[in-house]
């Protein structure tokens, strides 16, 4: 009795906290002057500029999905199944775009390619000109997007390359050369991988907020926050949130029909044999100098930019006095957010795996619906539910925000712990159960010890995707509750260049402590 009443406590405070806000906010854009109206969408799907953004969204993330599975998969293969030297170090330096706020590597290319940048002081005004307009543009934009998402799928691609059972490819390898054994069985065995890691790369990209506002591409989620902040018209924003939420859908069936069950079914065929690994030979050094380039575009050039535009103490400084308050915020909501999805992911991962609860994949699909809005359509929704005089407390309090971390982010939790569940034999809890001990102390004696380094993980990454989160929190954050990344992106408009470089990397080092803790739970942690 206890296990399924928790169990459907989870699922009802998540779809609560989660799921009816966006219910709700649809739902009240029929309703006008307290009367059914379809008038609001009627007249928004009239207008060019509509079709318009659908367009640029879709290009984008569609562009973005092709090019970093285009360039992740190698990489990745080279990374995770060859000789490659320094092959760890690349694997390490190509993460850290993915866990810093995506607008930061915009910020550092507009100090090279823009009209007063690096490139117009070595080079003249003219090609400054130049470069700024191919920066703020389509393809910019797109250039910015695949920096901050390729190694969604080079990680994943790696992942699941160490699934293959090495026996497969020994088999191969006595018919056929190393490139044909890669492109006829390792590569068609991981595609539910490259698959998973071009949804989530498309998913994502749909949902960018910072990368395409800072360079002024027009996409939905720019509009809607647009329309939001400057208007407050709950209807209009709404209904243009609407073509982002059939996406979204259309993305979920796709994740449902075609990659559960197959994503799923290729985990059990892991080997714990060792990989085999490929050797480059002669063309070693060919490949070490391609990764290398591609490192120092999409990386090191940034980054490096961000250092030299900040080395000034005062610069620091004043970095420091003017967001000392938002880097405080940021480390508290970002750990509380991490230690509730740990919660959440736990049980709903539970769920998942064990399969207790008939409806489990609904709960799941709802988490992964979730996952796939875009972060401004989720604050859409918790600003419209909380914004009122009696409950007021929550939507001037860190509490929504909390929310909106939840929202958006239970599902990464509950699939690490779904992952991590299969590990622990069922025959340990059943035992447990025999010997008379009730469910929460079979919870808390045998389940949680042996998931342990599971859950570290899962905080770890919830907690960097918490810190780096700009689309929810711009949404809903209370006065006097902004964010580094928030104080940062709202202090680029009249700050010294030097201050905001100085922020930037003060973001990226505090993001870069988690990358260590997945570093120590992954060398000590058993």
């Amino acid at each position: 009795m206890a296990k399924r009443l928790t169990l459907y406590i989870t699922i009802f405070l998540f779809v609560g906290i989660g799921f009816v806000p966006v219910i709700v906010m649809f739902l009240k854009s029929f309703f006008v002057d307290d009367g059914f109206s379809l008038n609001t969408y009627g007249t928004l799907f009239q207008s060019n500029r509509e079709w318009k953004l659908l367009f640029n969204t879709l290009s984008l993330a569609g562009a973005t999905t092709f090019i970093t599975v285009l360039l992740g998969v190698p990489l990745g293969t080279l990374f995770a199944k060859t000789d490659l030297p320094l092959r760890r170090f690349f694997t390490v330096i190509f993460i850290i775009p993915l866990l810093i706020p995506s607008y930061i590597l915009a910020i550092a290319w507009f100090y090279c390619l823009g009209r007063a940048g690096i490139v117009a002081c070595v080079l003249g005004e003219a090609t400054g000109i130049l470069t700024s307009n191919l920066l703020f543009s389509f393809a910019g934009t797109l250039f910015v997007m695949v920096s901050a998402l390729l190694p969604i799928v080079i990680i994943l691609t790696m992942t699941y390359l160490r699934m293959v059972n090495p026996d497969m490819e020994e088999a191969a390898l006595l018919h056929c050369s190393w490139p044909v054994a890669l492109r006829r069985i390792t590569l068609p065995l991981i595609s539910p991988g490259i698959a998973l890691g071009a949804l989530i790369t498309f998913i994502l990209t749909l949902a960018e907020f910072g990368v395409p506002s800072f360079l002024r591409f027009d996409v939905y989620s720019v509009e809607s926050f647009t329309r939001l902040s400057a208007f407050y018209d709950f209807d209009s924003t709404t209904a243009a949130a609407v073509p982002l939420g059939v996406i979204t859908i259309v993305v979920l069936i796709i994740e449902r029909l075609f990659l559960r069950r197959k994503t799923f079914v290729f985990r059990t065929m892991g080997s714990e044999n060792e990989m085999v690994i490929v050797p480059l030979g002669e063309s070693k050094s060919y490949f070490l100098v391609v990764v290398s380039i591609l490192v120092f575009i999409f990386v090191i050039a940034p980054l490096c930019v961000l250092l030299c535009k900040s080395l000034s103490p005062s610069a620091y400084s004043e970095a420091f006095i003017r967001s000392t308050g938002s880097i405080m915020r940021s480390l508290l909501y970002a750990s509380v957010g991490a230690t509730c999805l740990v919660i959440f992911g736990f049980f709903l991962g539970y769920i998942l795996d064990r399969k207790i609860l008939r409806f489990s994949y609904a709960a799941d699909s709802i988490a992964v619906f979730l996952f796939a809005l875009p972060g401004a359509v989720i604050g859409i929704g918790l600003s419209g539910l909380w914004n009122t005089q009696g409950t007021n407390f929550i939507y001037t309090s860190m509490v929504i925000i909390i929310f909106g971390y939840i929202a958006q982010y239970t599902a990464l939790g509950e699939r690490v712990m779904a992952a991590t569940f299969p590990y622990v034999s069922r025959s340990m809890e059943e035992a447990a159960q025999i010997a008379g001990a009730g469910w929460y102390r079979r919870i808390f004696k045998v389940l949680v010890p042996l998931v342990k380094r599971g859950m570290i993980a899962t905080w770890l990454i919830c907690f960097i995707f918490c810190l780096r989160d700009v689309g929810i929190t711009m949404m809903v954050y209370p006065p006097g509750h902004d964010t580094l990344p928030v104080r940062t992106f709202t202090l680029m408009a009249n700050s010294p260049d030097n201050v905001i470089s100085a922020l930037c990397v003060i973001m990226i080092m505090i993001t870069l402590l988690p990358l260590c803790g997945l570093g120590l739970v992954k060398k000590y942690i058993t």
